[in-house]
C-alpha cells in the first residue's frame, strides 16, 4: 500500500526520513523561484539555498532556509491541519509570506550583516537570548506587521527579518505605507544595506543541509505530541462567571443543547476566526476552547439564546481570553 493511502494512525507511525518527499516538482520549487527572482529584481546576487525538514527555520550558521516536510504534500497538509488545526504556509500568499521572512535571516548569515554597527544600533543585540514566550504590543509603532502575532516584536534578528519581508514583498509601498512610524527608519536603514550588498558574493558560502528530512528518525507521532504541547498554554481558565452570562444552569433549559456540546460544534470556525484577528497559533486557541468546554460541562451550562447571538458573544469572549494570554507572556513562537 503507498504510504498516501494510509489510515491517519499507521501513518503516525512513520518516520519523517521514511517519507519519499521532495521539492522538485512541487508548487514549492515555483515559489522558491519566485523568491530568487524577487531577490534577482532587488540586485541581490545570493540565492538561498532550500531543503525539506521538519519545521520553519534558517540555521544560524548556515545561510539556507528549511522548509516543512507537510508542505511537499496534500495527504500531509491533510493531517497537519487535523492535528494543529491549520497549516502555515499552506497557501501561497502565506507560503511566500515565510519564505521571505526566512530569506531575509539567511541573508543575514550569509553577508554577516548583524556583525554591523549600524544593523545593532538600528535593530538591536542579535545575541540577545530567545525568550520562550513574549508579550508584544498591538499597537506599536516601532515595528512593521508582516506576519501574524506582531512577530517583529519577538526578538531583533524577528524585527530585521520582518523587515526585510517587508521591503522585498512586491507592491508594498512600505515608504508610503509606514510614513510616520518609527518602523520607517528600520526600513530605510535595511534599504541601505541591501544597496551595498547588491551584486557582491556571499561572505559565508556554506552549502550543507542543517537537520534534512531524511535525517529525522523522529515519528509523525512524537512529532505533533511534542508541537501540540509547545503551542499548548498554562491557562488560569478564570472564565467561569463570562460563561454564565452566555449560558444557564437552570433546570427550565434542561432540554436546551449544551454548552459543551455548541462550542465543540463550532469549535474549527471560532479558531480560525479568532487566529485571523489576533495571529495566535489556533492550537493554541483551541486548548483555551477546551478548557471553555470542560467547564460548561462541570457546571452543566446550557445554551438560552439563539445560536448566531451566542456565537457571536462566545467570539468576543475567546479574543479577549486570547489577547489575555498573549499580554501574560504566554504567546509562543511559531516560525
Amino acid at each position: 500500500m503507498r504510504w498516501q493511502r494510509l489510515s491517519d494512525d499507521k501513518l503516525l507511525d512513520l518516520r519523517l526520513c521514511e517519507l519519499p518527499l521532495r521539492l522538485k516538482g512541487t508548487q514549492i520549487e515555483g515559489f522558491i523561484k519566485r523568491l530568487y527572482a524577487e531577490l534577482g529584481e532587488r540586485g541581490i546576487r545570493y540565492r538561498p539555498r532550500c531543503w525539506l525538514a521538519e519545521e520553519w527555520f534558517s540555521p544560524d550558521q548556515v545561510p539556507g532556509i528549511a522548509i516543512p516536510f507537510y508542505l511537499a504534500h496534500p495527504r500531509l497538509m491533510k493531517l497537519e491541519r487535523k492535528y494543529m488545526l491549520e497549516v502555515e504556509g499552506g497557501t501561497e500568499t502565506s507560503f511566500m509570506r515565510i519564505l521571505r521572512h526566512e530569506a531575509g535571516h539567511a541573508l543575514d548569515t550569509a553577508y554577516r550583516l548583524h556583525f554591523r554597527r549600524r544593523w545593532q544600533k538600528v535593530f538591536g543585540s542579535f545575541a540577545m537570548k530567545y525568550p520562550d514566550s513574549y508579550q508584544p504590543k498591538p499597537n506599536s509603532k516601532k515595528f512593521v506587521l508582516h506576519l501574524n502575532g506582531w512577530y517583529a516584536q519577538a526578538h531583533p534578528a524577528e524585527d530585521y527579518a520582518e523587515t526585510f519581508a517587508v521591503w522585498l514583498t512586491p507592491g508594498s509601498r512600505w515608504r508610503r505605507r509606514y510614513q510616520g512610524w518609527p518602523a520607517l527608519k528600520k526600513l530605510e536603514c535595511l534599504d541601505e544595506l541591501m544597496t551595498e550588498i547588491a551584486g557582491r558574493p556571499p561572505m559565508n558560502k556554506k552549502r550543507s543541509f542543517v537537520e534534512p528530512l531524511s535525517q529525522c528518525r523522529t515519528t509523525l507521532r512524537e512529532h505533533y505530541t511534542r508541537k501540540r504541547e509547545h503551542y499548548a498554554v498554562d491557562f488560569p481558565g478564570l472564565f467561569d462567571r463570562d460563561l454564565r452570562r452566555l449560558f444557564s444552569s437552570e433546570p427550565r433549559h434542561r432540554g436546551n443543547r449544551s454548552a459543551a456540546a455548541f462550542l465543540r460544534l463550532h469549535r474549527r470556525r471560532l479558531c480560525e476566526r479568532i487566529a485571523e484577528v489576533t495571529g495566535v497559533h489556533a492550537y493554541t486557541i483551541n486548548h483555551v476552547l477546551v478548557h471553555m468546554m470542560q467547564r460548561c460541562r462541570s457546571m452543566k451550562l446550557r445554551l438560552v439564546q439563539p445560536q448566531q447571538q451566542a456565537l457571536e458573544q462566545v467570539l468576543v469572549m475567546l479574543a479577549y481570553q486570547t489577547i489575555h494570554a498573549v499580554r501574560s507572556g504566554c504567546y509562543k513562537f511559531s516560525v
